[in-house]
């Protein structure tokens, strides 16, 4: 029976997560399990899987965990050094879904015991990369990529040569904006920003989709997990969003992954790797489907990949700057404190501030990754008077 863990249950990945392993529930031993603020959630599932201890990261939630687990058998814990206690107990494979850079620290933590670590956390290897893999080298851990692209270029290599490969394409929906005209984007709404066109995620992954701040996040994910230069990495927006990724290899051949816009796909490849096993996904008719379309990414709509672009060109912890000061901006915009076209603007004035060589490229550590991230967010929130009021708009109190 393998031991699992799920950090991040209660969100789109971990709902699928605990889906599949419910599924077949006496396969699996579940270590671990943590969330947010939805104790209700939270709480349900332990019960449902029998988790040793379930964690939410807010220690002020933790009276109404214990209250909801009363009578279960399953411990409750709250707040960051519990999540790193439950990252330390024994797993052969660990979920790390936890939503931005706070999935860095236990997924680091994990992999310190050699542990098996299915990375849907984009923002680990965006803010420090080679001090994962580093740390996954160390202690002959394995690191599996769950983002449906990563997992679908990851499957395409299966066998072959990263030397061949010319060029890895990742393809975007375009999300909710794809086909609105330039002029009416600056007016669009929360409401609007975060219903996504295929995929069914939580708000803020449906937001970075809208503007393409998550798959600015992929770019810089894929050139540090597969260690490809980042002229070979292509994005294209594919509207339908059945191919996930295709690799390009020298001899001209592109092989691309097809299937459903359904995470449980990507997760259940890393949860039963190196095998491929049934999964409760929607069977694909080409013939109903009939077409596929794809267009090239407008930089005016989505300028979020050029600033992904020049992170990945400077390197060190760029990567850590764009990813603080993209959460920071959209902690704005979710607020009602910049317009969507304004956090690109944030994102802008953040890198061109933290940009000093002894910050960026200084060692990538995880107290100075936590210290540029802050800098980035500090420097998100020093821009936000000067972005909105570029627009004539004063920004409200932050």
């Amino acid at each position: 029976m393998r031991r699992v863990s799920i950090f991040g249950s209660t969100g789109s990945i971990g709902v699928n997560t605990v889906d599949l392993i419910a599924r077949d529930r006496n396969a699996y031993e579940v270590v671990a399990l943590t969330g947010g603020a939805n104790i209700a959630t939270l709480a349900e599932q332990a019960r449902t899987l029998g988790a040793e201890i379930a964690v939410t990261a807010y220690p002020g939630k933790l009276g109404e965990l214990r209250a909801a687990l009363a009578g279960s058998g399953v411990e409750a814990a709250a707040g960051a050094d519990a999540l790193l206690e439950a990252a330390d107990r024994p797993a052969d494979w660990i979920m790390s879904a936890i939503v931005g850079a706070a999935g860095l620290p236990p997924g680091l933590r994990a992999l310190r015991h050699g542990t098996t670590l299915a990375l849907a956390n984009k923002e680990s290897l965006v803010c420090a990369g080679p001090l994962l893999l580093a740390t996954a080298r160390a202690h002959g851990a394995r690191i599996l990529p769950v983002d449906s692209e990563h997992s679908a270029v990851f499957q395409a290599l299966v066998g072959e040569d990263i030397d061949a490969v010319e060029r890895i394409v990742i393809t975007a929906s375009g999300g909710a904006f794809r086909d609105w005209p330039l002029e009416r984007l600056a007016g669009a709404t929360l409401q609007e920003a975060s219903t996504h066109p295929n995929w069914d995620m939580g708000q803020r992954i449906t937001i970075d989709s809208a503007s393409m701040f998550n798959k600015g996040l992929e770019l810089i994910e894929t050139k540090e997990y597969f260690a490809v230069d980042p002229a070979r990495i292509e994005a294209i927006v594919h509207p339908e969003s059945l191919i996930h990724a295709l690799v390009g290899f020298k001899d001209g051949a592109l092989m691309a992954h097809v299937g459903p816009p359904d995470m449980r796909h990507a997760i259940g490849y890393a949860l039963h790797w190196p095998e491929r096993r049934s999964l409760p996904v929607q069977r694909l008719d080409l013939a109903a489907i009939g077409t596929m379309s794809f267009r090239a990414p407008c930089d005016a709509r989505y300028p979020a990949l050029r600033l992904a672009r020049e992170v990945m060109e400077t390197g060190g912890m760029a990567g850590a700057v764009f990813n603080g000061a993209k959460e920071r901006a959209l902690d704005h915009f979710i607020a009602g404190r910049c317009g969507f076209t304004e956090m690109a603007a944030l994102v802008a004035e953040a890198l061109a501030e933290v940009s000093g060589d002894s910050v960026i490229h200084a060692d990538i550590t995880l107290d100075n990754v936590r210290a540029v991230d802050q800098m980035a967010r500090q420097a998100a929130d020093a821009a936000l008077p000067r972005v909105t009021k570029a627009d004539g708009v004063q920004a409200a109190p932050a």
